[in-house]
């Protein structure tokens, strides 16, 4: 039986008069991959920040594994098995890709990092680290600062930092924008390789990523839901078309 990951009800924020998200139904199930798209100022962003907490509500419910999230701030959200990643970077640009790791590492951990006591010395929490940046052929790599790392590698680096906090589900915000066709290809492998039972909600502009990696897309347009469904519906989808594809007329 199918359970539900992610669920949204009438979900609203409104900015004086503007309707960034604009009343959306979504329905994800676990282990799902699903793309958001649509236009520039259709809302994608603004429905993280909304699943992330990082703005409120100006109406509806968010429900993240039958519970009720919706009022929850974004720490407590974090603790639930939500991570994210971000259209800029966000990284600690003068420390290590290994810090970096160690750090989100240590994150969700009952013991915080102690300054008193080198992070290498608390070995569980290295060979986590090592694990990630390995299994993301960023290990050989880990002494550099994150200013010596191409910007395609950062972005890997985001979503390692991201997987760090064991998330149950990850949004991605655009992971290859800005990026060369190879390092597209290789964010694109890294996405679709993610364990199965990770749900995956990604904001994506590149259809050709959006359509490799979903099983379901889901179009906004105004903040609203114009489409969703299969890659195939939604490609020939005649809204989708005229709003995104720049064919026809709605």
């Amino acid at each position: 039986m199918s359970v539900v990951c992610l669920r949204t009800e009438g979900l609203r924020k409104h900015y004086g008069g503007l309707r960034a998200v604009d009343g959306v139904d979504l329905e994800v199930l676990e282990g799902e991959r699903r793309a958001i798209i649509g236009p520039n100022g259709a809302g994608k962003t603004t429905l993280f920040h909304l699943l992330s907490g990082e703005v409120p509500a100006s109406g509806g419910r968010i429900v993240l594994f039958g519970r009720d999230v919706t009022r929850l701030p974004p720490y407590r959200r974090i603790g639930l098995g939500i991570g994210r990643t971000y259209q800029v970077t966000n990284l600690f640009p003068r420390l290590s890709v290994l810090e970096n790791a160690l750090l989100a590492t240590f994150g969700l951990r009952p013991q915080k990092y102690d300054p008193f006591r080198p992070a290498l010395r608390h070995r569980e929490v290295l060979d986590e680290a090592r694990a990630l940046l390995e299994a993301f052929g960023l290990w050989d790599k880990r002494d550099w600062p994150i200013g010596s790392l191409s910007y395609g590698e950062q972005r890997q680096l985001e979503i390692v930092l991201a997987l760090a906090g064991q998330p149950r589900l990850l949004l991605l915000d655009e992971p290859t924008a800005g990026l060369s066709p190879a390092e597209t290809h290789a964010v694109t492998r890294i996405v679709r390789g993610l364990d199965p039972k990770i749900t995956v909600l990604l904001i994506e502009h590149d259809m050709d990523v959006a359509f490799q990696v979903a099983q379901r897309i889901t179009v906004l347009h105004f903040g609203r839901v114009l489409a969703e469904g299969t890659v195939d519906e939604v490609r020939g989808n005649p809204d989708v078309q005229a709003i995104y594809l720049g064919v026809g007329e709605l």
